[in-house]
């Protein structure tokens, strides 16, 4: 009687069993599949620790670095800005599953912050850029995990801007992790370095600088103790676009310099030459102050173009980049600052040419109590610099001092001639009356007469004397000509010597 009791509650319970498993298995079914295979992942994982289920084997983590853009380049404080895309993926064997139970689900997006993160680095950073947050990673079935994050970075680098403006700058980028050996985290390379090389799809290409490459270097190296670190170095080397300084700065500078050439036409012995001398050096101190603002300031060296300040340079090689630049740290050795040697060297040239004129003006400059030229001199200038500059001596005038010597004596003889005919005269008049002859003049006009002599003697010498300093004022200018025309030489060999060394070695760094 009693057995019927189990079998009518197995009856009565079995309905609400079959119920109740029922709505389970449907509850399972309806959840996201997306959801149970991110709590399967995340259920008892552990991001404090290294991905892996050997402790002996390293995780490798390959990198890439594609330059979107160059945001900056400070020379003054040494700093280099750049936009970059940043891709790294790694290993993870705890995040793996089978898609076949999780609706063929390959690849799943999770948050950052839920997993293990290399932790590598930028060694060269040197402030924190505005980059977009990135929170999530992809992770695929077989346990790659793939970060991609676009990345401000403000690095800094060793700028040398001799060049300028036709400057290149090679920038290093060095991935490196932290703390980790090489035993724990190995670093590679993403993609080949001639793509990496070569990568300019995404590149910014509008701006004052022109990206040439992307060179990429992997060592090992170590610190005091005996661990070894990976490190992956990607070298960003650009090249600065030149048009935009050529056309404000060079080109009136050289339009001063032409200025300054076509001065040299003026006459030597007009005083307009100085003032339009001193009116161009005054000029070109005026340019270089407008343009202070446009010339770059660099932390290293003195620029053949701008201004620089000085400090201590710290050089370290690499043998492995194809390129002159040297990468390393600036030193914190601050001096005063010195303008660059292109406007340097044109200034000196403005006042070598004002000098040079000033010298003329004051060679031919007409004065009262001027001394003759030296015979050494008329010899040097007048013979030896004439047939040098191929300009023959114009001069019709080589007197000697014999010819006022004869001049003076012509006088003298010709006054006595004068006075032995008045005391002819007076002799004259001692004579007997009684004797013929012409009646003798009165003594009051013998006396006018001999009066008038003297004033004309005295003006032909006064005369003669003005004709002698003009002509010694015509040797001093003849003098002052030929020696502007030795100097103008000598300064436009200099200035062309100047110039066709710039444009030289402007050609060579703009197309080496």
């Amino acid at each position: 009687m009693l057995l019927w009791v189990p079998h009518a509650l197995l009856a009565l319970l079995l309905p609400t069993l079959l119920t109740q498993g029922e709505g389970l298995q449907a509850h399972n079914l309806s959840d996201p599949a997306l959801g149970r295979l991110s709590d399967y992942l995340l259920s008892n994982y552990k991001k404090g620790v290294r991905p892996v289920r050997d402790w002996r084997k390293p995780t490798a983590v390959s990198i890439d670095v594609i330059v979107y853009a160059i945001l900056s380049v400070d020379e003054k404080n040494q700093v280099l800005t750049t936009y970059i895309w940043y891709r790294q993926w790694w290993m993870d064997e705890f995040l793996q599953w089978n898609p076949e139970d999780f609706d063929n689900i390959t690849k799943l997006s999770i948050l950052k912050d839920s997993i293990w993160v290399p932790d590598i680095l930028i060694n060269e950073f040197v402030d924190v850029g505005k980059s977009p947050d990135m929170p999530y990673v992809y992770v695929r079935h077989h346990g790659e995990v793939q970060n991609y994050k676009p990345l401000q970075v403000v690095t800094a680098c060793s700028l040398d801007i001799y060049n300028f403006p036709f400057d290149v700058q090679n920038c290093s980028l060095t991935f490196t992790s932290w703390l980790h050996t090489i035993q724990d985290i190995n670093i590679s390379l993403w993609r080949s370095p001639e793509k990496v090389k070569f990568d300019k799809s995404i590149f910014m290409n509008q701006g004052e600088w022109e990206l040439l490459g992307v060179l990429t270097q992997f060592r090992e190296f170590s610190m005091e103790s005996s661990d070894c670190y990976a490190e992956m170095k990607f070298y960003v080397v650009i090249r600065r676009r030149p048009l935009f300084y050529v056309v404000s700065l060079l080109l009136p500078s050289i339009f001063l310099m032409v200025m300054d050439i076509v001065g040299f036409y003026l006459p030597p012995d007009s005083g307009e030459r100085v003032s339009f001398k001193i009116t161009l050096l005054l000029g070109y101190s005026v340019f270089l102050i407008i343009v202070s603002d446009t010339l770059p300031a660099t932390a290293i060296g003195t620029p053949l173009i701008g201004k620089a300040r000085s400090w201590g340079r710290a050089r370290c090689g690499l043998a492995e980049a194809p390129f002159t630049s040297r990468l390393c740290h600036p030193s914190s050795l601050p001096c005063a600052g010195c303008t660059g040697i292109y406007f340097v060297v044109c200034m000196a040239l403005l006042v070598i040419s004002l000098a040079e004129t000033i010298l003329i003006v004051r060679l031919v400059h007409k004065q009262d109590l001027q001394q003759p030229v030296p015979a050494w001199l008329r010899r040097l200038i007048l013979e030896r610099v004439a047939l040098l500059l191929c300009l023959g001596e114009q001069s019709t005038s080589h007197r000697c001092p014999a010819t006022s010597q004869s001049t003076k004596t012509d006088d003298c003889s010709d006054m006595e001639n004068h006075c032995s005919h008045l005391g002819a005269r007076g002799d004259l008049d001692k004579t007997p009356k009684g004797r013929s002859g012409p009646p003798p003049p009165p003594r009051e006009a013998s006396l006018a007469v001999h009066g008038l002599l003297q004033e004309l003697a005295s003006m032909r010498h006064f005369l003669e004397k003005q004709e002698e300093s003009r002509e010694v004022a015509r040797d001093w200018l003849r003098v002052g000509t030929m020696l502007d025309g030795l100097l103008f030489r000598i300064y436009l060999l200099a200035v062309l010597a100047y110039g066709v060394t710039l444009v030289t070695l402007w050609s060579i760094w703009q197309y080496s």
